[in-house]
């Protein structure tokens, strides 16, 4: 047994991704994993007792608390085979220092968790995981790759894998330290301090972190408690080198790190990026303009739950990462950071409003220059979340706040179906008004909710930017009267197929209004080990008709090379003319003069063969600007939409958004690329978010086209844009 201080984990766990040793074991299929536990505390997150993983980021694993807090569950490679919806699952009550036997059997399709042999959970997936013989048994980590330090803490006395699936009457009949009818593929009772499984198979192992051997268990307690055990071998390959040095091993972690994610093709250059890895939900939160500084916070996970990020630029486009601004701490009464806003209080701090996972919406403030530290106040929750069934439960809910300060009071939306408005002259004395809304609009169906609000006044109308989770961005224009909001308009930023979700603002120095949102992904699961994108940032203003404007912010023309002009194009009914431009980060401007077309756009990222290609695509007599992705990759993509009532549909390749030129005004088109970010804005008074993920080297080229009639294209520029993020 050989251990190693906490400082060596990530370039330790870093080597052994690749490995492939000679086949002494068969495959396993059909299997059985067994852990008889005794959890720290209830209170963590995302950490496994027992996880079996092939060393080439695939897994199966007794995960604890990673998607719902308090509940076991079937862990996995970017949740494969994991079951999402926990709702039923029950929450573990067990105190510190009592044994539960959790289990899950592996047959076939199906796959069955137990606690104490009692069914837990039963559910079907696509396909099993085919573990070859290297795999290797991990305890503590969810998996050897997992870099957000999220460990399992407890003691475990027993662990087991069989090459089958046990019954619930095996399950019943094994009790800890003794042997049962059948023989397991891997056995550890570590018994005598012996951390080495009994079989013979995995006799090599390590414990990291402060894991240890106490009491004939081994106990993961510590700053990243793991323990590994491989088959004869595995150590001593030229993969295995532990630094003497532990800043050497990190330095050697991150670089590694770094890139890996240089080498995504499809990972943004010049996007807002999570730097953390795996991010689920990723809304942008806490915008604000302080100190000549843009300001944002977004949610990322670590092995404390829920957390806020942090960072500020001075151009909106090259950002200085901060210590994470908001998380869950011991003695916090929240459990997690969800979404919220940040406003200037009558102090002149600057305050979040957010909502505590577990507790309510709470407040946070700061007023250091570099808003580096914040100071949860002693009275959060400032509304607790209302008791089921309580007469406060019949009238609101504590859920995504968003506050700001007008006059000497306090104002705060907070979300639901419907939204409701609380107001305050202190921040510790908040009180119910009533609905913000007293009425929807005709194009909202009732099943929308208001969640992600963002409250300001824009000329001389207030906008309410929101989601509602079945149809994402969207947003309302309209009053702010006599403590109600009333609306005069409703539009979307999201259409059935789209991935626009959880918009956030701020005013800047110069009086703009500049958004964000979070850019869902569409890959399945996160192969490159990192999600999590913004979309570019947009200016919003009220045009003289009324109407909302969106534009790119002028910023990003410091980021233009490689400029390049065209001269007038001509494109004939049913024609379409490959462009001399190339590129996967590029700002298209196109300024079209139609005709008697009935569709006509702009294809990009097209092969030379145009079995890859996504086309932009204007249809005046539908009135429509769309995103066509149906050929956009010849790898298997999720073209999905939200989950409309009805449940979600995996067929939408087509997103449209109203869009209408006036008689005789031309289209001006300004597309940007970034891999696998396109947002394409239209005369100032539309935008249109997607992802795209072309796989072939050459899927760079650009293209207009016309159907069933001519146009003419009187101006083409492109630029190259460079890069900001350095990973």
């Amino acid at each position: 047994m050989r251990t190693f201080p906490a400082a060596f984990l990530p370039a330790l766990l870093l080597t052994f991704t690749g490995m492939s040793l000679a086949a002494t074991l068969g495959e396993i299929r059909d299997k059985t994993l067994i852990v008889w536990v005794s959890p720290s505390d209830l209170d963590q997150r995302r950490g496994s007792a027992l996880t079996l993983d092939d060393t080439a980021s695939h897994f199966d694993g007794i995960v604890f608390a990673e998607l719902s807090e308090k509940r076991w569950m079937a862990g996995s490679n970017y949740h494969d085979r994991s079951q999402r919806d926990q709702e039923n699952y029950a929450q573990e009550t067990v105190r510190a220092g009592t044994l539960v036997q959790m289990a899950i059997t592996y047959k076939g399709n199906e796959i069955t968790l137990y606690r104490n042999a009692e069914l837990y959970a039963r559910y079907t997936v696509e396909s099993q995981q085919v573990f070859p013989p290297e795999s290797v048994i991990v305890f503590g980590r969810r998996h050897l790759e997992a870099r957000d330090n999220s460990c399992f803490r407890g003691k475990i006395d027993d662990a087991r894998i069989y090459p089958e699936a046990l019954t619930q009457g095996e399950l019943s009949a094994l009790k800890p330290g003794l042997p049962g009818d059948k023989d397991p593929w891997a056995w550890f009772t570590f018994e005598n301090g012996n951390p080495q499984d009994l079989t013979g198979r995995f006799m090599e192992t390590v414990l990291l972190g402060g894991a240890k051997i106490e009491d004939d268990c081994l106990v993961l307690e510590g700053l990243e408690p793991t323990m590994v055990a491989a088959p004869p071998g595995f150590f001593s390959t030229d993969l295995w080198k532990p630094s003497n040095q532990s800043q050497d091993a990190l330095t050697e972690a991150q670089r590694k790190h770094r890139e890996r994610l240089l080498s995504d093709p499809h990972r943004p250059t010049w996007h807002f990026v999570s730097p953390e890895g795996p991010c689920m939900p990723f809304d942008p939160n806490g915008a604000i303009f302080w100190e000549g500084r843009y300001h944002l916070c977004y949610i990322f996970q670590d092995d404390r739950g829920h957390c806020w990020g942090h960072a500020s630029s001075a151009d909106l486009l090259h950002w200085q990462w901060h210590d994470p601004a908001l998380f869950p701490a011991p003695g916090d009464v929240d459990k997690g950071i969800f979404s919220g806003n940040c406003f200037v209080n009558k102090k002149g701090e600057a305050t979040m409003l957010y909502h505590g996972v577990g507790a309510g919406n709470c407040i946070a403030v700061s007023s250091e220059p570099g808003l580096d530290h914040w100071i949860k106040p002693e009275f959060n929750p400032i509304v607790p979340i209302p008791p089921e069934g309580s007469p406060e439960s019949k009238l609101y809910r504590s859920w995504d706040p968003h506050g700001w300060l007008e006059g000497d009071t306090y104002y705060a939306i907070f979300g639901g179906n419907p939204p409701t408005l609380f107001k305050a002259k202190e921040l510790n004395d908040w009180s119910y008004v009533g609905n913000f809304l007293p009425n929807d609009m005709p194009d909202v169906d009732d099943f929308e909710d208001v969640s992600c609000p963002d409250f300001f006044p824009l000329g001389d109308k207030h906008l309410l930017l929101c989601i509602s989770h079945p149809r994402g961005c969207r947003y309302y224009l309209g009053r702010w009267e006599d403590e109600v909001f009333r609306p005069e308009s409703h539009h979307r930023m999201n259409w059935p197929g789209g991935t626009c979700f959880a918009p956030e603002s701020l005013l800047d120095g110069q009086g703009r209004r500049i958004m964000w949102a979070w850019v869902l992904d569409r890959r399945p699961g996160h192969p490159y080990g990192w999600s999590g994108t913004m979309t570019m940032p947009r200016v919003l203003s009220l045009r003289e008709d009324g109407s909302l404007g969106i534009n790119p912010p002028k910023e990003l023309e410091s980021l233009r090379t490689k400029q390049q002009a065209l001269g007038r194009v001509e494109i004939k009914e049913d024609e379409m003319i490959p462009l001399d431009l190339q590129g996967d980060s590029l700002e298209l401007a196109f300024t079209i003069t139609p005709q008697d077309a009935k569709r006509y756009g702009v294809k990009v990222r097209c092969s030379p063969d145009g079995s890859e290609e996504t086309v932009v695509a204007v249809e005046p007599q539908e009135n429509k600007l769309s995103i066509d992705v149906s050929k956009s990759s010849l790898a298997d993509i999720c073209h999905y939409t939200f989950c409309m009532k009805g449940g979600p549909n995996p067929e939408v390749t087509v997103q449209s958004a109203p869009f209408q030129l006036q008689e005789g005004e031309p289209l001006q088109l300004r597309i940007f690329l970034d891999r696998s970010i396109l947002e394409v804005f239209a005369n100032g008074r539309q935008c249109v978010t997607q992802r795209i993920y072309p796989v072939r080297n050459d899927s760079l080229g650009v293209a207009v086209f016309s159907q069933g009639g001519s146009v003419a294209v009187e101006g083409i520029k492109a630029w190259t844009l460079s890069p900001t993020n350095a990973w």
